[in-house]
């Protein structure tokens, strides 16, 4: 598991609410795709009503009309880099560049990777912008996520709820 330390996501800032996203990516009939589709559905049933959960296919230029106007934005995707299924990666895409590799199996010719730099070069990311890629194992058809990645899932999801009951309590 790759994991950096956090600034955190402040949902509340000097008394003032704000705008936050979570968006979990990916098809849930290629197997492990969906995992990101899955941490969005469980984190809906946990987080508070200033959060705003979407699922989304992963097509760039929706995912650049959805999060704009949030100072706050996560993302979830299954990653395809050969590391080791369930392995996490938390990327702070505002300071960091997201790895082409770990969106190669996209059926999505603009993909994540290309609208996070796209919107850098344009400067319309949001403020914060945090990455979570979990490394899949199966791709192929079906609905099954495979037990590493669920895991993982598990894990990203504490992670992201820990993030919001911090800031809310």
């Amino acid at each position: 598991m790759v994991e950096k330390p956090s600034e955190g996501f402040r949902v509340f800032d000097q008394g003032n609410l704000q705008k936050v996203l979570v968006i979990g990516i990916g098809n849930e009939y290629r197997s492990d795709d969906g995992v990101g589709l899955v941490v969005a559905r469980e984190i809906h049933k946990k987080l508070v009503p200033s959060v705003t959960v979407k699922e989304e296919s992963g097509e760039g230029a929706a995912l650049m009309d959805l999060w704009q106007g949030y100072q706050n934005v996560i993302i979830v995707d299954a990653v395809s880099s050969g590391a080791k299924p369930g392995t996490i990666f938390k990327i702070d895409a505002n300071i960091e560049m997201i790895p082409a590799k770990f969106f190669h199996y996209s059926t999505h010719a603009f993909s994540l990777t290309e609208a996070i730099e796209l919107a850098r070069t344009m400067n319309t990311l949001p403020p914060k912008l945090l990455v979570y890629g979990i490394e899949g194992a199966n791709f192929s058809a079906g609905v099954d996520i495979s037990p590493p990645v669920k895991e993982a899932a598990n894990q990203v999801i504490e992670q992201i709820v820990g993030e919001f009951e911090v800031v809310c309590r």
